[in-house]
């Protein structure tokens, strides 16, 4: 790289870009990221890329600072970007039933995956390609919701795939009445209590000590979640196969004048950066999930166990029926008239984007894929307008 160093050249490098903003070439703004994740997390991680791919994609013009557990927690971050508060924020949409039900009836869904008997990579790739896809191109009445928010939607994100991490053995529908679970999302509470377990709604950092002391006998998460809040800890089995599901509602949301004040090739630049961002939870899911299923097969302590055939079969049957009682409850609770429409035509995008991913491997060819099929194909000059 040959730098400028005469004070002529120094001159001449400034009168340049002082001829080239008054030109209005160069927008140059830096944008804020809210997010309740914690630093060296998977969101947090996440962010980082997501800003290095908006820079790289807008040459500069644009900058992303992230502002982690500080400027916004995960419950203030839709009303502070309706309000101004930040640029962007993570949002984990499922907290916000009033905001934005017709997504998060989406979210609900992903105990779908489950009869496809897909890997956790493929569940986990293919429903933020699947969800995106469809808030961006088949559900106005999700994008209304965003609207009505003063919020841009950007995409979203999902964990890899529940399991029973507990304290006791629960392998048969014997082992698994009357038990305590930790859950995470009312598909899994009604999975729990027709199961005839009991449902606890706790806060997620309450499960450690829950689990401990034995006021939980289980909690429902994903692997990665066993090294992140340290359950492995206080946890003696682990039953793989049931309840399944991701949790699905990890969005990234753009306040909606922030996203009106950017060019259209900066609006394009947000959108390659939102393919980035989901690419990267995504991978990051996938990549401890793999890495904590090696290590709990490793620890003398922890006994792992697939779930047995009556088990996984009354989930199944659970499952099915569960799609029904999804579309009746959101549109007698949030008047919802399309539900069963909606849920009908998302099962068929999730099973067109299972057979997508089944030959991606990397968080690059995952980006790739994402951009291709989905956040490309935005059309800049008329979305959020």
């Amino acid at each position: 790289m040959t730098y400028l160093k005469t004070p002529l050249a120094g001159f001449i490098a400034g009168a340049a870009l002082t001829g080239m903003l008054a030109a209005g070439n160069v927008e140059a703004r830096e944008l804020s990221f809210a997010s309740g994740a914690t630093p060296n997390s998977i969101g947090s991680k996440s962010i980082e890329v997501f800003a290095n791919a908006i820079t790289e994609r807008s040459g500069g013009d644009l900058t992303v600072k992230p502002y982690m557990q500080s400027l916004l927690s995960f419950m203030e971050t839709p009303p502070g970007l309706r309000d101004g508060m930040a640029d962007f924020g993570a949002v984990l949409t499922p907290y916000f039933q009033t905001e934005f039900p017709s997504t998060i009836m989406l979210t609900e869904l992903t105990m779908l995956l489950e009869l496809d008997d897909v890997s956790a990579r493929e569940a986990t790739f293919a429903f933020g390609g699947a969800i995106s896809e469809y808030v961006f191109n088949d559900c106005p009445e999700c994008l209304e919701e965003y609207t009505d928010s003063n919020q841009v939607f950007l995409g979203i994100s999902g964990s890899t795939p529940y399991t029973l991490i507990c304290n006791k053995p629960v392998v048969t529908m014997e082992d698994i009445e009357g038990k305590r679970i930790r859950i995470g999302g009312p598909q899994w509470a009604r999975w729990a209590q027709a199961m005839n377990a009991s449902p606890v709604s706790m806060a997620v950092n309450e499960v450690y000590e829950g689990l401990g002391q034995g006021v939980l006998d289980c909690t429902a998460h994903n692997l990665p979640d066993l090294t992140n809040f340290n359950f492995i800890e206080v946890t003696s089995d682990i039953t793989l196969g049931v309840p399944g599901g991701i949790f699905g509602g990890i969005a990234t949301h753009m306040n909606a004048d922030a996203w009106k004040g950017l060019s259209a090739e900066n609006r394009e630049a947000v959108l390659y950066g939102s393919a980035a961002i989901i690419a990267e939870l995504a991978r990051l899911y996938v990549k401890e999930h793999e890495e904590n299923r090696q290590l709990i097969e490793d620890k003398e302590d922890i006994t792992v166990h697939e779930a047995g055939d009556e088990l996984k079969a009354a989930t199944r049957q659970f499952i099915e029926q569960d799609a029904e009682t999804i579309a009746a409850r959101y549109q007698e609770n949030h008047d919802l008239e399309r539900s069963g429409e909606m849920i009908a035509e998302f099962r068929e995008s999730l099973k067109r984007w299972i057979d997508m991913v089944q030959d991606v491997e990397t968080g690059e060819e995952l980006q790739q894929l994402y951009w291709d099929e989905v956040f490309s194909k935005v059309d800049v000059n008329q979305y959020g307008m």
